[in-house]
């Protein structure tokens, strides 16, 4: 039987081959895989091998690995291999001079103490590689446990709440998006303890219930993976310690965050009694203009509502000051809040409504902003952000 891409990325011994390897293979296919393979490597480690990516020659495939024993990313492209075998190469040297030669086959091959031979046209080119034995060795991929999700509801979900991750690495159970499949549906919640973010696709679960943290930086390169494969549907898979994702011809995986999530139940029992609805277009322009003239630190600015009116202004003794005016069908009660700009900006980009709503309470609790005619069917957007004190 032939073999496939994915196949190879799910089966392929963990323990390189060793021996003498020539293979060549066209300048577009090797890029397009070291793009996302080089986004995985650091420039610099402590551990030498990890600046490098484990090349496997087999059959008619290449099998690419990337590390930094945290984050690892296995992918496959066709070859044309004159002896199998296996070597490393420095990652970023291998991306950054391969988009630099000509459109046409690269053949790369294996000398004596680790140096690898690229041939392409009249370029020739030796690099220092490593003993392929040195690699790490990667978790295999548990087929048996895994289920399928939607493409399109995972990078939703990515896109529509990693900006609220925290940033502080003290705060290491918020340092990722906590992942809940159910069989009614998929959920994903990121929040930094000043604001969160909560998504939920009714009618798209994967039929059996489990529940994962995913640092930060696998949402970003899974997002990538999502973002250039035409898949329909992806493969997820966990065990004790790993994630796993199949996204086409690409095995990610990724150590888990272990400990408690916060009880995001319980910031969702809110009771908001002040609706607002704007226009998501004017609310994202006015906001801009005005946060040009926000503090550095805070990014604040404030926010009044009266009759039909949401106004947002800012002031800074350096910079200066300005306001703007967006419509609403807001009726109630002349109420005063501040919030992070940013925190509004980021909101407002990932919403895919023309319109957004505002429930809120007053100036000193808990706001949330919604979608209010949302394009994506079966899908809950909450977005939940504490006011500035000032």
């Amino acid at each position: 039987m032939e073999q496939t891409g994915t196949h190879a990325v799910l089966t392929s011994p963990s323990t390189p081959m060793t021996g003498v390897t020539e293979f060549t293979v066209t300048k577009q296919d090797l890029l397009k895989e070291l793009s996302e393979l080089q986004k995985v490597v650091q420039r610099k480690s402590t551990v030498p091998i990890l600046v490098n990516i484990l090349v496997q020659a087999t059959g008619n495939l290449l099998a690419l690995t990337a590390t930094d024993l945290d984050l690892s990313l296995r992918t496959t492209c066709p070859a044309r291999v004159k002896r199998e075998g296996s070597c490393t190469i420095p990652a970023h040297k291998l991306h950054d001079y391969v988009r630099l030669l000509e459109d046409g086959d690269v053949t790369i091959r294996l000398l004596e103490n680790n140096w690898v031979q690229i041939k392409s046209g009249r370029s020739h080119t030796k690099m220092v590689g490593l003993a392929p034995e040195q690699y790490p060795k990667l978790p295999l991929f548990p087929a048996e446990s895994a289920v399928k999700l939607e493409s399109h509801v995972m990078r939703d979900l990515i896109a529509k709440t990693t900006f609220a991750v925290s940033q502080e690495e003290s705060r290491y159970t918020l340092n990722g998006a906590l992942l809940l499949l159910k069989p009614q549906g998929v959920t994903m919640v990121a929040t930094d303890g000043h604001r969160m973010a909560y998504v939920e696709y009714a009618r798209s679960g994967p039929g059996k219930e489990s529940r994962a943290l995913l640092p930060k930086k696998a949402l970003s390169q899974l997002n990538s993976l999502l973002n250039s494969s035409s898949s329909e549907s992806i493969q997820f898979a966990q065990n004790d310690s790993t994630l796993f994702f199949v996204v086409g011809n690409r095995l990610l995986t990724t150590r888990q965050i272990m400990g408690t999530f916060p009880n995001y139940e319980v910031v969702l029992r809110l009771e908001n009694s002040n609706r607002a609805v704007l226009s998501r277009d004017e609310l994202f322009t006015a906001i801009q203009r005005v946060a040009q003239f926000s503090d550095e630190r805070m990014n604040s600015i404030r926010v009044r509502l009266a009759k039909n009116e949401f106004k947002v202004s800012s002031s800074n003794a350096e910079t200066g000051e300005s306001e703007d005016i967006v419509q609403t069908t807001y009726a109630g009660e002349l109420k005063s809040m501040t919030f992070n700009s940013q925190y509004l900006l980021e909101f407002l980009k990932a919403v895919d409504s023309s319109s957004v709503r505002l429930e809120f309470k007053d100036g000193e609790s808990a706001s949330e902003f919604r979608p209010e005619d949302s394009m994506v069917q079966d899908c809950t957007y909450r977005y939940v952000v504490m006011p500035l004190r000032v």
